[in-house]
């Protein structure tokens, strides 16, 4: 499971390190989901990157050549194209997908579950979203009641809770950590709509006596 949200970058002393996956494998795996992504999506992206440099732009025309054969981006931008839910995507990438649903066990509330395909061991099955709150910064009443605040072992809060002041909290600091027309985050994930299918990650459930769970959680924090 990968942390992400609204902050500044994260270090992690050395005696506190838990890594079990390599940040290489991590991005690895991040940037292939999200290629695929932003390639299904391309119709709507292609309004936005019209406006990058070209040092930035040439970067996604390279990306667009090597997956339709030297087809440019821009040129092709009102192309008609085929789009697939982002869980979908997920799946046709990685080899499976996820998704929050209700969980069986009672009054357990959502939980995540694998709804096709086969997470190896050692796959990056999610993402934690949230506001990052550093070990200096307030973060009293947006905790009351909150279960939804997972503490890195450096002391760093990840608010991910999708309701209430949370919710609002981090849609003020999407709105204005914004680059020109270009957002600094995703918020999707606090929609039904959700744009990054991995983003479901504050509803991993703990297993209980009766049913064991289905896979372990690392935390790993990116700045997004």
């Amino acid at each position: 499971m990968v942390g992400f949200g609204l902050g500044t970058l994260r270090y992690v002393p050395e005696e506190s390190k838990d890594k079990v996956i390599s940040d290489e494998d991590v991005l690895g795996t991040l940037l292939k989901v999200f290629q695929a992504l932003f390639l299904n999506d391309f119709n709507k992206q292609s309004e936005i990157l019209s406006m990058l440099p070209e040092s930035v732009k040439s970067k996604y025309q390279d990306l667009l050549a090597v997956e339709h054969q030297g087809v440019k981006l821009l040129e092709n931008r009102h192309q008609q194209q085929s789009t697939f839910k982002p869980e979908e995507i997920l799946y046709k990438t990685l080899g499976f997908s996820v998704a929050q649903a209700t969980s069986s066990l009672i009054s357990a509330g959502k939980g995540v579950f694998v709804t096709k395909g086969l997470v190896p061991k050692g796959a990056v099955v999610s993402m934690y979203p949230g506001t990052v709150y550093q070990k200096y910064e307030p973060i009293f009443f947006q905790s009351i009641g909150n279960p939804f605040i997972f503490r890195c072992l450096d002391g760093v809060l990840i608010d991910g809770n999708d309701k209430g002041i949370s919710k609002v909290v981090y849609r003020s600091c999407n709105g204005r950590d914004r680059l020109g027309p270009l957002k600094m985050s995703d918020s999707t994930w606090l929609t039904s709509e959700i744009h990054n299918p991995l983003a479901v990650g504050q509803y991993v459930n703990n297993c209980s006596n009766g049913k064991k769970a289905s896979w372990g959680c690392e935390m790993r924090y990116i700045n997004g």
